[in-house]
C-alpha cells in the first residue's frame, strides 16, 4: 500500500524560536501587533510504501527519530494518508 505521510516539526516549547521572534517582529512592524506569538517550525511530506498502517507509521516514527528531528530541540507529530 501506498502511504502519505504530513510531519510537523516544532521547536521544543521550552526552548526560545528566534525565527518566530522575528516573524512576531516583523507583524509588529506592518501594523499586526494583535499577534500574540509566532513559532517556526517545517512541514516535512514523506511518500512510502508499507503493508500496514502500523508499519507506515513505524517506518516514518524511525525517520523521523533518526533523520528529521533534533529531540534535543524539536518535538514532532505526524498524519498518515493512504495514498
Amino acid at each position: 500500500m501506498k502511504f502519505r505521510a504530513e510531519i510537523d516539526v516544532m521547536p521544543q516549547k521550552a526552548l526560545l524560536d528566534p525565527q518566530g521572534k522575528a516573524v512576531h517582529h516583523g507583524l509588529e512592524g506592518i501594523g499586526l501587533d494583535s499577534i500574540d506569538l509566532v513559532r517556526v517550525g517545517k512541514h516535512i511530506t514523506v511518500h512510502l510504501s508499507a503493508t500496514t498502517q502500523e508499519e507506515a507509521a513505524a517506518q516514518v516514527d524511525e525517520a523521523c527519530k533518526k533523520l528529521l528531528v533534533n529531540p534535543v530541540m524539536e518535538q514532532y507529530h505526524f498524519e498518515l494518508f493512504e495514498d
